[in-house]
């Protein structure tokens, strides 16, 4: 049976400092409830992370983002729920793959020495992005003289890395990365211009949920923002997106049947993985 489109990526974030929600699910057992209702409300795979990558945000150490990830990875798959885990650490990607997880979400796109290695040896779905710098600088100066081109190439060059290294090329999703490493103007352009990536031969991921650039646009506080992540996720839906990986789901889930509803269509299935 072909896999629904667009898949909808529900987002757990297991930190006590993400942008939107950090801290309500620091404790497994909150994230694991918060996973299962996603499920309930339509999420296709629930993401898992134990790192914020909100700009400005440190590193964790190893053992903490275990600590934090693991319980609910494990949780998850023994329910059934198909699980990304959202990390940069290969260490983190090799215990979550040995745990069942479905799909290796890397904002890094797998640059950590060993990070493509860990991946290439599991048969999970991989989502590599578009970053520059790191979480705790990537905000300081961005410049581009073309910000879609250049994510353009960065997303081609990891993509081909990791099927160098042995990932096989239908299990590699690519995402720009709206708002790493890029002010409002950058991620209204890279969504203005979706297009032009999604027809770069991978399967394409919106992460748009609550970002920056949909509050600075909106001059809105970040609880009051939902209207305009549901404007962004229709956009790159209809602009090719094939994953949106939000924090609302059942909202999300609504516009897009709305959606396709009044227009008649679906997009085309070009994406199976083991969900």
């Amino acid at each position: 049976m072909a896999t629904p489109f667009p898949l909808v990526l529900g987002i757990v974030n297991a930190t006590p400092n993400s942008f939107s929600d950090g801290g309500k699910f620091l404790e497994p057992s909150r994230a694991i409830e918060r996973a299962l209702q996603l499920h309930e409300e339509g999420a296709h795979l629930v993401d898992v992370g134990g790192e914020s990558t909100r700009p400005g945000a440190a590193p964790v150490p190893l053992d903490e983002e275990l600590a934090r990830v693991m319980p609910v990875v494990e949780a998850l798959v023994a329910r059934g729920v198909a699980v990304s885990v959202d990390t940069m650490k290969p260490e983190v990607m090799r215990a979550a793959i040995d745990a069942g997880c479905a799909v290796v979400n890397d904002v890094n796109a797998f640059r950590a020495p060993g990070a493509i290695e860990a991946v290439a040896r599991g048969k999970v779905g991989v989502i590599a992005m578009h970053m520059q710098g790191t979480p705790s600088t990537m905000q300081q100066s961005p410049r581009y003289d073309d910000v879609v081109a250049e994510v353009a190439v960065h997303l081609l060059d990891r993509a081909g890395s990791a099927v160098a290294a042995g990932v096989a090329k239908d299990r590699i999703v690519i995402d720009p990365g709206h708002d790493l490493n890029k002010n409002t103007d950058h991620s209204l352009e890279v969504t203005r211009r979706l297009g032009e990536l999604a027809t770069l031969g991978f399967p394409l991921l919106a992460s748009v949920s609550n970002k920056d650039f949909v509050q600075e646009t909106l001059d809105l506080p970040r609880a009051e923002v939902t209207e305009g992540t549901l404007a962004v996720v229709v956009l790159c839906v209809l602009a090719g997106a094939r994953i949106v990986r939000v924090h609302d789901v059942r909202a999300v889930r609504r516009v897009i049947t709305m959606t396709e509803a009044v227009l008649g269509w679906r997009p085309p299935a070009v994406l199976r993985h083991n969900v």
